[in-house]
């Protein structure tokens, strides 16, 4: 067809014809396709502002968790100083003998017996012949029972130091005038099976003997 040959009116009309099917194709095309992704946007930012706005309904207990973190880490660090891992043989035995020389006593011997396994910790017993005069005894006891950590004892056995060996004394010694009894017991510590990844030794290191 010759566009020369067609009338002002009938030009118009078929411009406006190629105007309109260029339009529709740039809709379909461009328009349409940038509209999609603007309403996909659009439904992204809604969902992040309702998820932002559940979460601000949290915020006001926000100091409050914190604390409660706080607090619950100040507990555990507590639980482990009364119930420790496997690695605190050597200061519970140094305890021992700290506390003993306080209270005016003396030990002479450290025997470590077999660990007791239970469900969520270990009982490491030891036995402890000491000597001094009969009330450093008793403070020593005393001292042992307020400790942080656990400590039970148990099998006491006292004597003479004329006669130790009623005691269950292992040895003799050169008693100072001041020392009224030997005694021997046993002193138990416990260890959480939780603070020690590799579960407790089934013995613990040869303990040093004075």
């Amino acid at each position: 067809m010759n566009l020369g040959e067609l009338t002002g009116v009938k030009l118009l009309g078929v411009l406006i014809v190629v105007a309109v099917l260029a339009s529709g194709g740039l809709y379909y095309t461009v328009y349409k396709s940038a509209r999609s992704q603007n309403d996909a946007a659009q439904m992204k930012l809604q969902a992040k502002m309702r998820e932002n706005a559940e979460l601000e309904a949290y915020r006001p207990k926000l100091a409050d968790i914190e604390r409660q973190l706080a607090s619950l880490k100040q507990q555990l660090e507590i639980e482990r100083r009364i119930v420790p891992d496997e690695k605190e043989v050597d200061n519970f035995m140094r305890m021992v003998s700290g506390e003993a020389r306080k209270s005016g006593v003396e030990i002479r011997r450290y025997t470590a017996k077999p660990y007791v396994s239970k469900e969520f910790y270990t009982e490491v017993p030891f036995e402890v012949e000491f000597d001094g005069p009969y009330y450093s005894m008793l403070g020593f006891f005393d001292r042992l029972g307020k400790v942080e950590r656990i400590v039970n004892v148990s099998n006491l056995a006292v004597a003479s130091t004329r006669k130790p060996g009623d005691a269950k004394a292992k040895h003799s010694y050169q008693y100072a005038p001041s020392e009224s009894v030997v005694a021997t017991c046993l002193t138990t510590t416990y260890f959480s099976h939780d603070l020690d990844p590799a579960g407790p030794a089934s013995q613990p290191g040869t303990p040093a003997k004075k």
